[in-house]
């Protein structure tokens, strides 16, 4: 049995990574790439890892999705800011019985791609790593990396853990990546934006990286409340996250290597910033429940006016 094909959409700090990973372990893996396509076209993909350095000399670049071949996985690692691409880009790159892994942050990303493939089974990943693209085809993995995978229903209902998911997992393991399989996607969901609404957001806000706002008490005390608020978010939406959780995400982060997140970096480099997806989505899925979350509230504002200040909220 042949392996499983993969394609990488968004060649970036994620995609670049795991990508270039599943590759390395002997999976095909073809990569739409945009600016840096030239770069590794020439030179290929080059990875510095806290796990071991490695450079893909030879890689299957792609500039247009109409050149590359139907895959057995698609692989969103893009930024969710870009998911409107999904009806005209994603059906291209699938197999007739293909599916889809969408890795991104917050909520709704499975759904576009779910709309954008009928008939085509969705899986999401939540992904927990430090690495950033530092240059054309070249990654830096700084800490962590491990994957937690469920399956998209589009009732939100949990599922059980299908075979392909599995076989999606073993690919990932066999390629180094610590993978833990899950029966309820949302849940996982709801339990990554414990950190991502806090450290994402406030890192713009208060011009600060995650040591920063561990270290001072005043942050702190912001990054304590707006945890709070998303459990209490999840409760109202029917998602129950255990009592230590915020607990364990604090000390997660006062021993992870001081890092710049993803938003953070979108915000000094004008782009634009996942806000509606990390923020303005639970905001409301919160509101529709009946629950209002006025950190929340009050840091999703500062965020769509910072950015709607240098033109890139979204």
């Amino acid at each position: 049995m042949p392996p499983t094909s993969y394609a990488i959409l968004g060649t970036g700090a994620l995609g670049g990574f795991y990508g270039a990973r599943l590759e390395r372990a002997g999976n095909p893996v073809h990569f739409l790439l945009r600016s840096d396509y030239e770069h590794v076209r020439r030179h290929g993909l080059r990875v510095e890892s806290k796990d071991g350095d490695f450079h893909l000399p030879r890689v299957r670049a792609f500039r247009d999705v109409a050149d590359m071949p139907p895959c057995d996985v698609a692989v969103v690692t893009w930024k969710a800011t870009q998911n409107h691409l999904l009806p005209a880009l994603l059906p291209q790159v699938l197999k007739p019985d293909g599916v889809v892994l969408v890795l991104q942050n917050g909520l709704g990303g499975e759904a576009a791609a779910a709309r954008a493939t009928p008939g085509h089974r969705v899986f999401g990943g939540l992904c927990f790593i430090c690495s950033n693209r530092v240059g054309p085809g070249h990654i830096r993995h700084l800490d962590y990396g491990s994957v937690r995978m469920g399956e998209f229903a589009a009732d939100g209902r949990p599922v059980g853990i299908a075979d392909t998911l599995r076989g999606i997992g073993a690919d990932f393991q066999r390629a180094g990546i610590d993978v833990g399989l899950m029966e309820d996607l949302p849940l996982a969901r709801w339990e990554k934006l414990v950190w991502n609404i806090p450290f994402n957001g406030l890192s713009v806000v208060l011009d600060a990286d995650t040591s920063a706002l561990i270290a001072d008490p005043d942050a702190l005390a912001l990054v304590e409340g707006l945890m709070a608020e998303v459990v209490r978010g999840a409760a109202a939406c029917g998602r129950t996250i255990p009592a230590d959780f915020i607990g364990r995400m604090l000390k997660m982060t006062r021993e992870m290597t001081p890092y710049r997140a993803s938003m953070k970096i979108d915000y000094d480099e004008k782009r634009p910033m996942e806000v509606e997806a990390i923020h303005g989505a639970p905001l409301r899925a919160a509101a529709a429940a009946g629950v209002d979350l006025p950190l929340l509230r009050a840091l999703y504002y500062q965020l769509k006016f910072l950015g709607s200040r240098m033109g890139a909220a979204s």
